[in-house]
């Protein structure tokens, strides 16, 4: 890589330089999606401007390269301002406009035109419980590795399971499977590698960072369009690709390898194609780590105007994704045990969709048609000694596959926005699984010891998923007080009263209220739903579904906050949050809900479950958010969440997602030369933690490789706080239709110890070949004469990224 990057800037300074660059985008009505002539865009503080065509289109030509803000005007509508935009000599910047009709008698006044710079109270339906990222802010994180799932972290309300290590986003207390995510109206069920089948986290962010335009992050107040959302709705907003001609760009770090490619086909179509390649295995193998994972992903978005109503977007994303060991140089016990206890972790996914949107008198109408896979393969060994013949402790082939429509239409009219559609969905589960979850164990008499649990059986699921929702919003007293009513059912034809309409049913209302040109108070309140995921529906024992009486999952939410804005690019929100669980799956077996099993790599809920667990998550979270308007922009959050759950027994305990304090921080700095400082700081309260059985992980680590944690002191301990703070430093090089940008980014950079949960294992002999023992015998099959050793995992290791981005 180091050579790479040496032929790139002995070469690049020999091309013309070209200091300027170019904007573009499109301005439509939010409300009807209808293009809007002569709207006035101006480039910040410049001279530079221009208004948009018969089709809504403008373009600003010559801009000397660097960062500006770009404010948009129109009579009868709200101005607005996109900040942070990053103009180079290379990409074309598409910046495309949504404006709302001018909701104040005073827009002339310039303080009340700006307070409509909001996000939040610019939408009724979701007036709070919402923020939004842009691409830039997406790209130049801190620690971010351009994974979004990463940067999302800023955010209030938003942590990681465990150490931070992972993707599993725990939103106000909400397990990684309550959230729901969303690529240009598509749903895709993953957006991380090496995916925790029923759980959705991950390792690492599939997305592409280069083809986001924005994100919008809904806590609450969840539209009613959108099913199976407990915790939030994630949507992502793709850009089209340069109208003008072909570019593209090329990002090589010490992890990966990406390329981008887009531009025109005709004039009425328009391309976004992208491939990723890890070297995550070779980092791995730098750093002594016994498991090499490597993976792929691809995405592609084609725009085709059919004529000046219609269009037509396709888009798809995947990946590719294999978990193998290799040997350490280094036999530590904790290699060892990474050895031992995870799978071997084989999977692939894809979502591919086509999205017609047509204009229509007063609004527009939205059809989607999606098919999505996701394919899991996992085996795992008995840990026995090496040479040994290994019988599988685990050995499953999963494959979730969901064919989906969605209509929704739109309309604006007299001040109403109202919505209303319907979706279905086919679903095919298969689950081929054999696990020991704990083996069974007799003494020299043939005596039960202990007695075993195995799961095996072989699922083949078909069933279909339906809802119908309606979607109604008004601000009325002079537009001081918005309103919003919503609701939707969902049913399906597998659970035994899926088909009842009235189990499902969802309200929802949320209320803005206008103080004055600053302050904001919002309120909302609903109930959402959200069917158990496809292995706890799909569980067998004696070829019979044992979870066909499983009920929706049910939270209540309750919402208030106020929100103030003393300048356009200064916002402030503080919200106080309940939500109330029941019906949530709690295990036959243990007696637990599957709130308190956290989530690792592999699968979960494959088990005989209960839908009547309760539980309850609240809080409040302060987010203090300054955009970029000279040469600095930060953001800072603090969250206080308690997240309990019930089980069989009926008492709340912290749940797995109960980390009770949340602080991150940003802060990006703009210096001259094209050189930019970013810095990010994140904090989380220790993670509650079950320590083991003793004597039943002794009995059981010699041939499943993991110990066996003692229910009955469930979540009693906690982990150590989690810490850490990221550094990175970009600079660019402008040539001609050509930009470097050479960046460094450290994750870790004060070598934080990561706290993990504990790991129980056995003592190695001095020359390794083996399990001492306290006789010097072998190892008993009971373990009885093993020496137990609990790992602490607690490293802090500072994680360097060089790298360059290419832009053409």
């Amino acid at each position: 890589m180091l050579r790479n990057l040496l032929l790139i800037l002995i070469v690049l300074p020999f091309v013309c330089y070209a200091q300027t660059g170019v904007v573009t985008g499109t301005i439509r009505d939010v409300n009807t999606q209808e293009p809007l002539i002569g709207v006035t865009i101006q480039l910040g503080d410049t001279k530079l401007g221009a208004a948009t065509n018969e089709q809504g289109v403008y373009r600003l030509d010559n801009i000397p390269v660097g960062s500006y803000t770009l404010q948009s005007s129109y009579v009868g509508y709200e101005p607005q301002s996109k900040y942070n935009i990053n103009v180079t000599a290379g990409n074309v910047q598409i910046i495309n406009f949504m404006l709302g009709p001018a909701t104040s008698k005073l827009q002339e006044v310039e303080i009340v035109a700006n307070r409509r710079q909001s996000a939040a109270v610019a939408d009724l339906i979701t007036p709070l419980s919402v923020q939004s990222l842009t691409t830039e802010e997406i790209r130049s994180n801190p620690g971010g590795n351009f994974d979004i799932s990463k940067v999302v972290q800023v955010l209030p309300g938003v942590a990681t399971s465990g150490s931070g290590g992972r993707n599993d986003l725990i939103i106000r207390g909400g397990a990684p499977s309550e959230n729901v995510y969303y690529l240009d109206g598509i749903e895709i069920p993953l957006i991380n590698h090496f995916t925790t089948q029923g759980s959705a986290g991950g390792a690492t962010g599939i997305l592409n960072v280069s083809f986001i335009e924005d994100l919008k992050v809904s806590t609450s107040a969840f539209d009613a369009r959108f099913d199976n959302a407990l915790a939030s709705v994630f949507e992502f907003r793709q850009r089209y690709g340069n109208p003008e001609r072909f570019s593209g760009n090329v990002r090589l770090s010490g992890s990966e390898f990406a390329a981008t490619l887009e531009g025109p086909v005709g004039a009425k179509t328009t391309y976004l194609v992208s491939a990723r390649r890890s070297y995550l295995q070779f980092l791995f193998k730098l750093l002594d780590l016994p498991i090499r994972p490597n993976y792929w992903d691809f995405q592609y978005k084609i725009d085709h105007k059919l004529n000046e109503k219609t269009s037509l977007s396709f888009i798809g994303v995947g990946a590719i994704d294999e978990f193998s060991f290799g040997v350490p140089r280094n036999s530590t016990p904790e290699n060892e045990y990474i050895l031992r206890s995870v799978p071997y972790n084989n999977q692939w996914n894809y979502t591919a969709g086509i999205n017609l949107k047509r204009l229509v008198t007063d609004g527009y109408v939205n059809l989607a048609l999606s098919r999505n896979e996701f394919n899991i393969d996992l085996k795992k060994y008995e840990a026995a000694e090496e040479g040994e013949n290994r019988p599988l402790t685990l050995n499953s082939n999963s494959r979730e596959t969901e064919n989906k429509l969605r209509l929704d239409i739109n309309k604006y009219k007299n001040g109403f926005k109202y919505a209303y559609g319907l979706s279905g969905q086919y679903v095919q589960f298969r689950n081929d699984i054999f696990s020991v979850i704990r083996k069974e164990l007799r003494d020299e008499q043939n005596n039960l010891v202990q007695p075993g649990v195995t799961v095996n059986y072989n699922t083949d699921l078909d069933f279909f998923r339906y809802g119908v929702f309606g979607q109604v919003s008004k601000a009325v007293l002079d537009n001081k007080l918005g309103l919003s009513l919503g609701i939707r059912t969902d049913m399906n034809s597998f659970t035994a009263e899926g088909n009842n309409p009235l189990k499902t049913l969802s309200p929802r209302l949320a209320v803005s209220y206008l103080l004055n040109d600053r302050w904001t108070i919002n309120a909302s309140s609903g109930i959402y739903y959200k069917l158990p995921t496809y292995t706890v529906l799909g569980y067998q024992e004696d070829n019979m579904f044992q979870n066909k009486s499983a009920d929706y999952i049910r939270s209540v939410h309750y919402v208030l906050g106020t929100e103030y804005l003393p300048r356009p690019d200064l916002r402030f929100t503080l919200e106080g949050f309940y939500k109330d669980y029941s019906n949530y799956p709690v295990s036959v077996r243990d007696g637990i809900s599957l709130a308190n099993q956290g989530s690792d790599f592999g699968s979960i809920g494959n088990e005989k479950v209960i839908t009547n667990g309760d539980g309850r998550a609240y809080g409040m979270e302060l987010y203090i958010q300054k955009k970029l308007t000279g040469t600095v922009f930060s953001v800072l959050s603090y969250t206080y969440v308690i997240s309990e759950f019930a089980g069989a027994d009926g008492q709340f305990v912290s749940s797995a997602w109960d980390y009770r304090h949340l602080v991150s921080g940003l802060l990006g700095k703009k210096l001259p030369r094209n050189w930019e400082l970013g810095v990010k700081y994140r904090y989380a309260g220790g993670a509650p933690s079950t320590p083991f059985d003793l004597e039943a992980s002794r009995r059981n680590y010699a041939s499943l490789g993991v110990g066996i944690l003692d229910y009955s002191r469930l979540n009693t301990e906690r982990l150590q706080p989690f810490s850490q703070l990221d550094f990175r430093v970009d600079k660019k090089w402008n040539f001609n239709r050509i930009t470097l940008d050479l960046f460094l980014d450290v994750a870790n950079v004060l070598a934080s110890k990561t706290p993990g949960f504990d790991r129980y294992t056995f003592q190695r002999n001095t020359d390794n070949t083996g399990f001492a023992t306290t006789d010097g015998e072998a190892l008993s099959s009971d373990g009885s004469n093993a020496i137990p050793v609990i790992l602490k995992d607690n490293d802090g290791n500072v994680v360097p990224t060089l790298g360059f981005i290419v832009e053409f």
